[in-house]
């Protein structure tokens, strides 16, 4: 059979302090009639009241890593314990401890996702200014590649007279076919539109 060891007895001060706690008075008020400091305070609530473990540091070093109790589990039980208090004080600064939580929580989520959009905007902002600059590269380059491609490759030709829609090399071939097949056909002016019939 094991022993479970004794907790140490309570002093003076730590009894006053258990017993003006359980009778609803604040912590600054205990601290001022008892002198104990904020820590000393809290770890005597947390073990004698609400029987959570010790900090870390009272408990024995070993080798292997302990992993200690979530502080947000310690606080959690904590606020349970005020909201369920008899003393109408302590259970107003849990729903006010409670209601801050909240407010802090949502402020930090919309920052964080407040955030995150100006990044995602900054970065579509990036790729569309660079988007924007290859188009404008590529524009300048087509409309270059373009106009001198035209000037070199396509000569504008040179149309005959008014009306006949072709080119004076076209119709110097269509008088050389009319002369050849019996058609007369003149040097210059426009062509007979028989002949271009024919």
């Amino acid at each position: 059979m094991t022993n479970t060891p004794a907790a140490p007895a309570l002093s003076a001060h730590e009894s006053v302090a258990i017993s003006t706690h359980n009778n609803g008075d604040t912590e600054q008020a205990i601290r001022a009639a008892t002198g104990l400091t904020e820590t000393e305070l809290s770890d005597l609530i947390a073990d004698r009241v609400l029987g959570l473990p010790l900090p870390a540091a009272a408990a024995p070093a070993i080798d292997v890593p302990v992993i200690a109790l979530p502080l947000i589990n310690t606080v959690q039980k904590l606020l349970d314990w005020a909201a369920a208090h008899p003393a109408a004080g302590v259970r107003g600064r849990a729903a006010r401890i409670t209601a801050d939580h909240a407010e802090l929580s949502e402020r930090r989520d919309s920052m964080a996702a407040q955030r995150e959009a100006e990044e995602k905007v900054a970065k579509a902002r990036a790729e569309l200014e660079k988007a924007q600059q290859e188009l404008r590269t590529v524009k300048a380059g087509t409309r270059t590649t373009t106009t001198s491609t035209a000037a070199a490759e396509a000569p504008t030709p040179i149309r005959a007279a008014a009306g006949s829609g072709r080119t004076r090399e076209e119709l110097a071939a269509v008088r050389a076919w009319a002369r050849e097949h019996g058609h007369q056909a003149a040097d210059q002016g426009m062509v007979p539109q028989r002949v271009l019939e024919a």
